[in-house]
């Protein structure tokens, strides 16, 4: 078991995390925005835009793949540009990974983050209204340090889903060797050619960081519901 530790190929799991680091990121700055107004806003296209930001959920990862490759695909405009005025392919390398994961990853940072704003207390807000403070400063001094749970959540759910993606990875990244091929992909094809017992380790090893993943932020948030439970004792 040492020995097959040691040779273990450990390059599709940094591919993994490289790619959630740079999703969750890319995320977090496009979400915020995007949450802080669906959780305030009382307008008509509220409910079209919850639902455009949702549909990955419900989407099979196979339609929502294919629509992106299409659209990133040197025949689409998107696709053109790019490799006309960049020299820049968009499928089948880590660039289109990364905006394939920014769409089927969305719904995972902007929820939490909506539900967290919309359960701040309000009266806070419009104190800093009064005080003079614009949106902005309103959302990043007031809003962000009081959601601190749905924060955590956002960012670490959004990263383990990332790494764990498989469809949309595979269809717009196939499985390129120290590219695309990341850890979901490399399990996928170890079962393929009946290598079970890496896809056993690799397997596991996704199991184990998703596990504790998903613990530390369950600690973290019933730490600080017990914070709030005590203060208000």
């Amino acid at each position: 078991m040492l020995e097959i530790l040691q040779n273990l190929n450990l390059t599709p799991f940094l591919l993994s995390f490289k790619l959630a680091s740079i999703t969750t990121l890319i995320l977090f700055v496009i979400s915020l925005p995007l949450a802080w107004y669906l959780s305030q806003t009382t307008s008509k296209i509220k409910p079209f835009l919850e639902a455009i930001t949702a549909l990955p959920l419900v989407l099979p990862p196979s339609v929502l793949g294919f629509y992106i490759l299409i659209s990133l695909s040197q025949n689409s405009p998107v696709g053109s540009f790019f490799n006309e005025h960049f020299n820049v392919s968009l499928v089948f390398n880590f660039s289109g990974l990364v905006i394939a994961s920014c769409f089927y990853s969305l719904p995972f940072m902007v929820q939490p983050l909506q539900s967290g704003f919309e359960h701040i207390n309000k009266s806070m807000l419009e104190a800093s209204y009064i005080s003079g403070k614009s949106k902005f400063e309103t959302l990043l001094r007031v809003a962000l340090p009081n959601i601190k749970p749905s924060l955590l959540t956002a960012i670490v759910v959004t990263f383990a889903h990332t790494v764990g993606e498989f469809g949309v990875v595979l269809m717009v990244g196939g499985s390129i060797p120290d590219e695309t091929k990341v850890a979901s992909v490399a399990i996928y094809e170890m079962v393929e050619i009946m290598d079970y017992q890496n896809a056993h380790i690799y397997s596991a090893i996704m199991v184990l960081m998703s596990f504790l993943v998903l613990l530390s932020v369950y600690m973290f948030n019933s730490k600080q519901n017990n914070k709030f439970a005590g203060f208000h004792k």
